[in-house]
């Protein structure tokens, strides 16, 4: 099984220069390689990115031209990834939070599932370091996600994913516009509305190793209104008609 990890940056380097060595000394039963997305990174990640792949034929590089949004720094990743016939992608940010040690356990998890989502919220899940607010915020996003598209995960949010090559290409990736939390939860939509098999495995969830948060109060609301949009368009008998969310979004950074 040839497995992909996908890691979009922005101002990542300090966390990037340990990422990339970690994860390609996973105990990982399956051959990983590691694509960088990089948003044209002041700091210079971009160009560590390129670094690292020419001592190790394993790393990959795309460079893009501004911040041009999460959701769509993944759907490069998964279009690269089909390109070059990987059987396993992989979603992972870049700043610890998702931790190397739980990759085994996803891709393991997707010998029988379609998409395997890294859960904080199933039992043996957790967050660390999180305020109440934070905890609340997440907890209840994946709540309103869940209960308006009748989702059967309970860390609709998460960002620490695993796809099958074929579960990808049950998807139109041109078709999605959404970014930041509202990417994952209309890619798990799309998932569940195409009969894809979806698992949850627990992880351990710290706050970010250094740098600074992409989250934002445009990038919350994004999330809100996908949810509730994409709950009236199914409810109403508009599946055969354009995704509200398409051409345009809320919002595209990340």
């Amino acid at each position: 099984m040839r497995t992909i990890v996908v890691i979009p940056t922005y101002n990542e380097r300090p966390n990037l220069a340990r990422l990339v060595p970690a994860i390609l000394d996973a105990n990982v039963d399956s051959t990983i390689d590691v694509l960088v997305v990089d948003d044209a990174s002041p700091d210079g990640t971009g160009e560590l990115a390129e670094m690292l792949a020419e001592a190790n034929p394993a790393v990959h590089v795309i460079h893009r031209q501004g911040k041009l949004g999460l959701g769509t720094a993944y759907l490069a990743g998964f279009q690269y990834a089909l390109r070059r016939g990987y059987d396993l992608v992989v979603e992972m940010d870049a700043d610890f939070s998702h931790r190397p040690e739980d990759l085994p356990a996803l891709i393991a998890a997707a010998r029988g599932a379609d998409v395997v989502i890294g859960s904080r919220w199933v039992r043996g899940g957790k967050a660390v370091g999180w305020s109440p607010l934070r905890r609340l915020l997440s907890e209840g996003g994946s709540l309103y996600a869940r209960w308006l598209l009748d989702l059967p995960v309970l860390d609709c949010t998460s960002g620490f994913k695993c796809f099958r090559r074929s579960a990808l290409e049950t998807l139109d990736l041109d078709a999605i516009h959404s970014s930041g939390y509202a990417f994952q939860v209309e890619v798990n939509y799309l998932c569940r509305r195409n009969g894809l098999r979806l698992a949850e495995v627990p992880i351990t969830f710290p706050d970010r190793a250094e740098g600074e948060s992409k989250m934002s109060l445009r990038i919350v609301l994004e999330a809100w209104w996908l949810v509730l949009a994409s709950a009236v368009h199914e409810r109403t008998g508009m599946a055969g008609h354009k995704h509200p969310l398409a051409p345009t979004s809320v919002g595209q950074a990340a």
